[in-house]
C-alpha cells in the first residue's frame, strides 16, 4: 500500500465529514489511512489548484504524455467511460487532496502501481463559490 504523509494531501472539511459517513461502502484501506493523515481545511480556505471531490482534472501520464480529463465523483456518480471517476477507486484516492503540479500515485488491485502529474485543476467547486457540493 502506498503510504500518505500527514500534510501530503489537503481535504475540504466538507469533503472530510462525507466521505467518513459513505456508510453503504466499506471505506478502501488507502482511504481510510489518507482520511486518517490528511490536513483538513474549511472550504473557504482551500486553494483552486487542489482537487476535492466534484473537481475537473487533467493529468498527464508521465511515461507517454497522454492527457485525460476526469471528473472526481461520489461512488453513485460514477461514470469512468465519460471520466466520472469515483473517489473509492484507487485513481480517485490517489488523486483526492492533491494539488496541480503534483504526482497522484496509487495501486491497482492487481499491485502495479500507477501515477499520473496533475495537469490542471480546471474546475474546483469551492473555486466558484460552492461550498456545499
Amino acid at each position: 500500500m502506498l503510504a500518505t504523509i500527514h500534510g501530503e494531501r489537503t481535504l475540504t472539511e466538507l469533503d472530510f465529514v462525507r466521505l467518513g459517513k459513505l456508510a453503504d461502502h466499506q471505506l478502501p484501506p488507502a482511504l481510510a489511512e489518507l482520511l486518517d493523515a490528511a490536513d483538513v481545511l474549511p472550504s473557504r480556505e482551500v486553494p483552486p489548484d487542489l482537487v476535492t471531490m466534484n473537481s475537473q482534472v487533467e493529468i498527464e501520464d508521465p511515461a507517454t504524455g497522454q492527457r485525460q480529463q476526469i471528473t472526481l465523483c461520489y461512488p453513485g456518480d460514477s461514470q469512468p467511460g465519460a471520466g466520472f471517476v469515483s473517489v473509492l477507486s484507487p485513481v480517485g484516492i490517489g488523486l483526492l487532496g492533491v494539488k496541480a503540479g503534483a504526482l497522484a500515485c496509487w495501486r491497482m488491485p492487481n499491485g502495479v502501481e500507477r501515477s499520473a502529474r496533475v495537469s490542471a485543476v480546471l474546475f474546483q467547486p469551492e473555486a466558484s463559490g460552492d461550498y456545499t457540493r
